[in-house]
């Protein structure tokens, strides 16, 4: 797997659109991508077949979140596809993780494939701190859920978590050594928060120890999205150049 990857948030209507989209990269810049929800419920398996041809790494976000033999169920299935990256709800609880778990090894070994990392959902970026103890009826501040649903995470054997940049150091601390913090809600200064609450630039969030990042709009809805998306790898790896080589670029999220 590779370090510090930054994927493309791949929020379109439908395959045609994506690979539209795609095709603004040059051969041998294939960013790392986030397959999410609705483009998958589209398009089904299908777009995940299309994008690994294409050799894309695949970040498939369903937030898997069920009893656990269900669970299990669907883990198999989608590692089946070569996903590199899926998403399972914290939540669920250390018993569903860890069926989540065995279901993707089961997956992958039937194809002889790799076993996606799998990594835990905490609290949505979306959520403030009083929307989420007034929904989830909890007194707790938001860090020490997060922190608390990571450790979960790393008990039933996870790569990580996805969760704000702003919990990334603590989740490090209380985690072992090499546990992933791969954090949404990031935005190039200056572009629209839109609907998240926790937000941070690429930079900061390499600050606040992020291992990776999920960039949406400020590079799908760039000008040029191809230099917006050098620029967010430039400024999350640290490069001071936001101009990055396409043989740079090449085999980087």
């Amino acid at each position: 797997m590779m370090t510090k990857p930054v994927f493309i948030a791949l929020d379109f209507s439908d395959a045609q659109e994506t690979m539209a989209f795609l095709e603004q990269f040059p051969a041998d810049v294939r960013p790392a991508v986030k397959v999410g929800m609705a483009l998958f419920y589209r398009e089904g398996p299908a777009i995940v077949r299309q994008l690994k041809a294409a050799g894309f790494t695949v970040f498939l976000d369903l937030k898997l979140y069920d009893i656990p033999n269900t669970v299990a169920q669907a883990t198999n299935h989608l590692a089946q596809l070569g996903v590199d990256y899926l998403t399972i709800h914290a939540a669920g609880g250390v018993r569903m993780m860890t069926a989540a778990r065995e279901g993707a090894v089961a997956g992958a070994t039937l194809v002889n494939g790799q076993v996606p990392k799998l990594l835990a959902i905490t609290q949505l970026t979306s959520f403030s701190e009083q929307e989420m103890q007034e929904t989830q009826l909890v007194t707790v501040p938001l860090l020490t859920s997060v922190v608390h649903l990571a450790q979960l995470a790393a008990t039933a054997g996870f790569a990580g978590t996805i969760s704000s940049a702003f919990e990334s150091r603590a989740i490090h601390e209380a985690t072992p050594t090499n546990f992933l913090s791969i954090t949404p809600g990031i935005r190039l200064a200056g572009d629209a928060v839109g609907d998240q609450n926790r937000v941070v630039t690429p930079a900061r969030a390499r600050e606040m120890g992020a291992n990776g990042i999920v960039v949406g709009r400020s590079i799908t809805q760039a000008p040029d999205p191809v230099a917006a998306y050098q620029r967010v790898v430039a400024e999350f790896r640290g490069n001071n150049d936001d101009r990055l080589s396409n043989r740079s670029c090449r085999g980087i999220a």
